[in-house]
């Protein structure tokens, strides 16, 4: 029997989720009879690059440099036609687009090409917290124009689904939510790596460690986690905090520490892959973003049974119950969240239990390769082909 081919098309393969999502997708769907070719544009110089991962993965994996995040005409045409050409020239079965730039080029190229199946995941949305009203306004526009050319649409969790909803980018029926799933082994075990990451930094066993895994851009808030630090120390807490990952808004961090009086107390370590090292030494991990779809470092933390601190946005209350696997707290309420820091430094076993008991049974990635290929499926024989 042929094998289903895929196109699979994301704007840049930046450090984040998104990236990780569609190597894991694209390298492990050939295992349930795809075959896939992963098209990804240009990252930004500050954004780190997860190319290397999907090709360490075995992924059919093509550069498009013309296609990249921000609009730019010229590339932008030039993109578009080379999608188009390739689309032609493989006559794939499927083309699936990540993120919102991919997600335009694509399925309009896609339609052009005559691709019978064409869906479009929103690993979030920029509904909110990106920009001004005006916008926002003509970004869900867009959206429900692009949703007329998808066969489905598809969500990483339930909220961001009824989100979708509400803003009538499409029917109900045809958005779909595709938890996503990743490799947990490495955190579940990662208690065997406990003290390397302290021993590099050179903070004791015995002294509280809090910190922050993600980009450094301004969706997602690190400020807010920087002055809850503040806060912290100014009431006498003795721990050391730290911030992974890298972005644009690095420097600016490092200054608001400085200013803050939290300049010995927290370290910056830029872009890290040893993540499973990472969570083996922390004792909090807090997530401040002002909006998310289904973020990694939560799904991984509470794989490593390290307490989760998480703003209430968009799918993260899909993932915590509070005060039972972790702790939501209000979007930028600075005295909730210290309050509730402090709390989850004595998170009950129980509470660590229900957290990890939730990713494994959720977000694993053989859960999230079944549930890709069922859709896939269901969308082509519903366009008449026998699978």
């Amino acid at each position: 029997m042929a094998r289903t081919r895929v196109v699979r098309v994301i704007a840049r393969m930046n450090i984040g989720g998104p990236a990780i999502h569609v190597t894991e997708l694209t390298s492990g769907l050939t295992r349930h009879g795809f075959e896939t070719i992963l098209v990804a544009g240009r990252h930004g110089s500050a954004e780190g690059d997860m190319s290397d991962l999907a090709q360490a993965n075995g992924v059919n994996f093509q550069w498009l440099k013309q296609l990249g995040p921000r609009i730019a005409p010229w590339d932008d045409g030039v993109a578009f036609l080379r999608l188009f050409q390739l689309m032609r020239g493989i006559a794939p079965e499927v083309v699936h687009t990540h993120t919102a730039k991919a997600g335009a080029l694509g399925r309009l190229a896609a339609r052009l090409a005559g691709v019978p199946v064409v869906v479009h995941t929103f690993h979030g949305h920029v509904f909110r917290g990106y920009w001004g009203p005006a916008m926002s306004r003509l970004a869900v526009a867009i959206e429900r124009f692009l949703a007329r050319f998808s066969t489905a649409i598809v969500t990483v969790s339930e909220t961001v689904r009824r989100e979708l909803i509400g803003h009538r980018i499409a029917p109900a029926d045809k958005i779909h939510v595709l938890p996503l799933g990743l490799n947990l082994d490495s955190f579940v075990s990662c208690a065997k790596r406990r003290g390397e990451f302290r021993a590099e930094l050179g903070i004791e066993a015995d002294v509280p460690l809090i910190g922050t895994v993600g980009r450094l851009v301004p969706i997602k808030n690190q400020q807010l986690f920087l002055r809850a630090a503040g806060r912290l120390v100014a009431a006498g807490f003795n721990g050391r905090f730290v911030i992974v990952g890298g972005g644009e808004l690095a420097m600016q961090l490092q200054q608001l520490a400085r200013e803050l009086g939290l300049a010995d107390s927290t370290v910056f370590t830029g872009w890290r892959r040893d993540l499973d090292r990472v969570y083996a030494d922390l004792d909090v991990l807090v997530n401040t973003a002002l909006n998310e779809g289904t973020p990694v470092a939560l799904i991984e933390a509470m794989a490593a049974r390290v307490p989760v601190v998480a703003t209430a946005v968009g799918g993260v209350p899909d993932m915590i119950e509070s005060e039972r696997s972790g702790y939501l707290v209000p979007s930028e309420d600075l005295v909730v969240l210290v309050e509730v820091i402090g709390r989850a430094l004595a998170a009950p076993a129980a509470l660590l239990d229900a957290a990890q008991d939730y990713v494994i049974e959720n977000h694993t990635l053989e859960r999230m390769l079944t549930g890709a290929a069922n859709l896939y499926g269901r969308l082509l024989e519903g366009k008449g082909y026998a699978l």
